[in-house]
C-alpha cells in the first residue's frame, strides 16, 4: 500500500504519525476532514511568500493610486497561482524530484548554470521583500530603528529555521497561525475601510490607466506568482507522503490539489483585502499613499490606532515567516540545479547582507521593496516555462501529465507574463513611463 516507508527511518516520531494518517486515507481507512488534514501543509508555506512585504507595498501602492482599477490583477494573478502551485507539487509527488532537480536531469550544463545564476538573483531579491517587511513592522510597531529592527528579524528568522530540524509538521504550524495572524488583521482592515460594492465591481472589470498602472499591475504579478516558490513547492512535496502506484500518485494529488484551494485561496484573499483597504481609505484622499509607514501613518488618523496597530502585527508577521520560506527555496534552488549545499544558518546569513546594506544606507523601504518585486515578475518565465515543459512531457510525469486544456492555459499564463515584461523593459529604456 503506499507511503513512505522506504523514508521512514529519517522521519521524526510527529512526521511517522502523519504517514501513518496518509497511508490510511490513501486506502480509504480515514475520510472527510480527518483524511485531508495529513496532507495539509505544503501549500500554506508556500502560499507565505504569496502574501510578504512586497505584496503590501505593491497592493497599497495601487490601491491609494487607481482605487479598485487593479483589483482584477490581484484576483487573476491568484488564479495563476493556484495552476502554477498545482503543477509544481504535482510535479513533486510524480517524480520525486523538484523542479531544479529535473532540470539539471534534462537540460545541459550551461542552461543548467544559466538558471541557477537568475534563480540566486531572484532569490536575493526575495530575501531583500522579506526582511525589509520584518524590519519595517517591528520599526512601525515599536519605534525601533530600522537597522536593529533588520538584526531582531534575522534571529526571528533563524528560530523558524531551528524548527525545521523538529521536522515539518511544527513548521508548518507556526506559519500556518502567522499567515492567521494577517488574516485577522486585513479583516478588520477591510471591516473599517467599508468599501464602495459598486466601485467594487468595477475594479473586476479587466483595464489599465497609463504605463504607471501597467507597472503596478507587474508588481503586483512579481509579488504573487513567485518564483522560487515554484521551486519549493516541489521540493516540498516529492518525499513527503510517497506513493508506490499511479493510482496512489493521483489520490496524493487530489488531497493535495485541495490543501493548494484553501491556502491560495486565503492569500488571494489577503492580497485583495490590502488592494481593497488601500482604496477605500486612501484613494482620493490627499495624496497617493506611497509608502508603507505612510499607509501605517494614515491608517491611525483615518481609521484609529486599533487599526494601525493590526496593520503593523500583519507585516510583522508577513516578514517573519516568509523570511525562513525564502532561506529554503534557496537551498532548493542551489542543492537542485549544482548538487552544492551548505547549512541553512549560512545561506541566512549571507541573503542576510544585501537588506542589511540597503537599510544602512538609507534607501527607502518601500521602493525597495516594490522594485524587487517587478525583478521577481522577470523571474518567472525562467521557473515558469521548464516546469511547464516537465508537467506536459508523459515521459517525466507519467499518468499525472496534464491535461491538453491545462497546458494551453499555462502557455496563456506564461505568455502575458513575458509580454507584461517586455512592455516594462520598453517603457523603462525609452524613457515612456509616465505617472498617469
Amino acid at each position: 500500500m503506499s507511503t513512505g516507508a522506504d523514508t521512514s527511518m529519517d522521519r521524526l516520531p510527529g512526521e511517522q504519525a502523519t504517514i501513518r494518517a496518509a497511508e490510511a486515507a490513501l486506502s480509504g481507512r480515514q475520510r472527510g476532514l480527518k483524511g485531508l488534514l495529513p496532507f495539509l501543509g505544503p501549500a500554506f508555506i508556500a502560499a507565505v511568500a504569496y502574501i510578504d512585504p512586497g505584496n503590501f507595498a505593491t497592493n497599497i501602492q495601487a490601491g491609494s493610486s487607481f482605487g479598485y482599477l487593479l483589483l482584477w490583477v490581484v484576483i487573476t494573478a491568484n488564479l495563476m497561482a493556484i495552476l502554477i502551485q498545482s503543477m509544481s507539487a504535482k510535479l513533486g509527488i510524480a517524480t520525486g524530484k523538484n523542479v531544479p532537480e529535473v532540470c539539471r536531469e534534462r537540460f545541459s550544463r550551461p542552461v543548467t548554470f544559466a538558471l541557477w545564476i537568475q534563480a540566486e538573483i531572484i532569490a536575493i531579491a526575495t530575501d531583500l521583500a522579506e526582511f525589509i517587511g520584518g524590519a519595517l513592522g517591528l520599526h512601525l510597531l515599536f519605534g525601533i530603528a530600522l537597522f536593529p529592527a533588520a538584526l531582531i528579524t534575522g534571529v526571528f528568522s533563524f528560530g523558524l529555521l531551528e524548527l525545521q530540524r523538529r521536522g515539518f509538521r511544527p513548521l508548518e504550524a507556526v506559519i500556518t497561525t502567522l499567515v492567521g495572524v494577517v488574516v485577522v488583521s486585513f479583516a478588520y482592515e477591510v471591516y473599517v475601510a467599508r468599501p464602495d460594492p459598486g466601485a467594487l465591481a468595477r475594479g473586476l472589470v479587466p483595464g489599465f490607466q497609463g504605463s504607471s498602472s501597467v507597472m503596478l499591475a507587474a508588481g503586483i504579478l512579481g509579488a504573487t506568482v513567485m518564483p522560487h516558490v515554484i521551486y519549493l513547492h516541489s521540493a516540498l512535496t516529492q518525499r513527503r507522503v510517497i506513493g508506490r502506484t499511479a493510482a496512489e500518485r493521483h489520490r496524493i494529488f487530489r488531497f493535495e490539489f485541495f490543501d493548494i484551494l484553501i491556502a491560495m485561496g486565503v492569500a488571494g484573499l489577503i492580497n485583495a483585502a490590502m488592494l481593497v483597504m488601500a482604496a477605500g481609505l486612501f484613494f482620493g484622499v490627499g495624496e497617493p499613499v506611497a509608502t508603507i509607514e505612510a499607509a501605517f501613518a494614515r491608517l491611525g488618523e483615518q481609521a484609529g490606532p486599533v487599526a494601525a496597530t493590526l496593520f503593523g502585527i500583519g507585516l510583522l508577521a508577513s516578514g517573519f515567516s516568509s523570511s525562513s520560506v525564502g532561506t529554503m527555496s534557496g537551498q532548493v534552488v542551489m542543492q537542485g540545479f549544482i548538487r552544492r549545499q551548505i547549512p541553512l544558518f549560512a545561506r541566512r546569513m549571507i541573503t542576510m547582507a544585501p537588506a542589511l546594506l540597503i537599510i544602512g544606507a538609507g534607501v527607502d523601504a518601500t521602493t525597495a521593496l516594490v522594485m524587487s518585486q517587478v525583478v521577481l515578475s522577470f523571474g518567472i518565465p525562467f521557473a515558469l516555462i521548464p516546469l511547464l515543459l516537465f508537467c506536459s512531457n508523459r515521459e517525466i510525469m507519467g499518468t499525472l501529465v496534464n491535461r491538453r486544456a491545462t497546458t494551453v492555459a499555462a502557455w496563456a499564463i506564461a505568455g502575458v507574463v513575458i509580454s507584461l515584461n517586455m512592455f516594462l523593459l520598453y517603457q523603462t529604456f525609452t524613457g515612456g513611463f509616465s505617472a498617469h
